[in-house]
């Protein structure tokens, strides 16, 4: 049996083969039927038929074992030169976070060894070796750290407000990103939890709210905004004033109404935000049931974000948190299919005009 790229059986599973086929010829020798041999040793009778026609033409010596049937690309020694290369980590190869990929691994031997692997190859390889796919454990670095409700079925009263006003629909979420990031997979040794090192004194947080923005016919949008840092009354949080003007951001890049969808946050609710949705004709609001985060498609990339962009980070300072964040943010912008897989993941149906 061959495989490619020297995934081969190992030497353990080469003398345990070996070991069946002499006993196969012994059985020869006696005269047992194939089927008879097969049942006994667990394998094929097509196999046993093999065997016994090499036994036949050369007798035992044929059934024995001719060593691994290609060279691996990466010798033991090499991967060994190579696992002391993986024990630097992602980030000291140029990777912005810790987590090791089956990509980023192929990349890395590419680089290091001039190997040219497939990602199904790099996975037999580790796992060859004793790797696995796991999550790690973390260890703190020292430093410094008036609408109505919406249904599971339907979108803004069962979608006809969208469709007879031809409108935007807008589904609004905030969250809070921290200098302890969340903790993803990587590949690891067998056995061997792998521990990344994360910030964890700081309690600097960055809120960030988005829209996440939906039009049939037209690529689905992500406009968003980071809750500003110096403020005259020491708020940390969204004001209605902060909602409001990203309101009026996406009603001017979007370019037409809006059916706006959001929770029952109390500064959704303040008199300000009222009277300002009253004033535009533009503009009509929905809230979502309470507790109902499951049906906020924006929920969905904030998942993407932590899971992709934010997991597995050392924040060298709040800057950097941001950058990432950003970062992270801008690339979903780009990605109307992403946005997209978001709002059927809530199971919403989204009805054309």
């Amino acid at each position: 049996m061959r495989y490619a790229q020297g995934g081969a059986l190992t030497g353990e599973r080469r003398v345990f083969r070996e070991k069946l086929r002499m006993e196969a010829a012994e059985r020869f020798a006696r005269g047992d039927e194939n089927s008879v041999i097969a049942h006994d040793l667990r394998v094929s009778v097509r196999s046993v038929q093999r065997w016994r026609r090499a036994w036949s033409q050369n007798g035992p010596r044929a059934l024995a074992s001719k060593g691994p049937a290609s060279l691996p690309l990466l010798s033991d020694e090499l991967f060994g030169v190579f696992e002391r290369e993986l024990a630097k980590g992602p980030v000291a190869h140029s990777w912005p976070d810790q987590t090791w990929t089956l990509s980023r691994i192929k990349t890395l031997i590419g680089r290091r060894f001039h190997r040219s692997y497939t990602v199904q190859g790099v996975a037999a390889l580790l796992k060859r070796h004793g790797w696995s796919c796991q999550v790690p454990a973390r260890r703190t670095l020292a430093g410094r750290g008036d609408g109505g409700w919406l249904g599971e079925g339907d979108l803004a009263e069962r979608g006809r407000t969208v469709a007879a006003l031809d409108a935007w629909l807008v589904f609004e979420d905030e969250a809070g990103f921290s200098m302890t990031p969340p903790t993803t997979r990587t590949w690891s040794r067998r056995g061997h939890t792998l521990v990344i090192r994360v910030r964890g004194r700081s309690r600097r947080r960055l809120s960030v709210a988005a829209l996440a923005c939906y039009k049939s016919g037209d690529p689905s949008r992500l406009i968003y905004r980071p809750c500003p840092d110096a403020r005259p009354d020491g708020r940390k949080s969204f004001s209605w004033k902060d909602y409001r003007d990203l309101i009026q951001t996406a009603h001017q890049q979007l370019g037409g109404p809006i059916v706006l969808v959001w929770d029952n946050l109390n500064t959704h609710l303040t008199v300000g935000m009222r009277r300002y949705i009253a004033d535009r004709d533009w503009l009509t609001v929905f809230q979502l049931p309470p507790y109902a985060p499951d049906l906020n498609p924006v929920e969905g990339i904030w998942s993407v974000l932590r899971r992709t962009t934010t997991a597995n980070r050392a924040f060298a300072d709040p800057d950097d948190l941001i950058t990432a964040v950003r970062r992270g943010l801008r690339q979903l912008q780009y990605r109307p299919d992403v946005l997209d897989g978001c709002l059927t993941g809530t199971g919403l149906r989204h009805q054309p005009p």
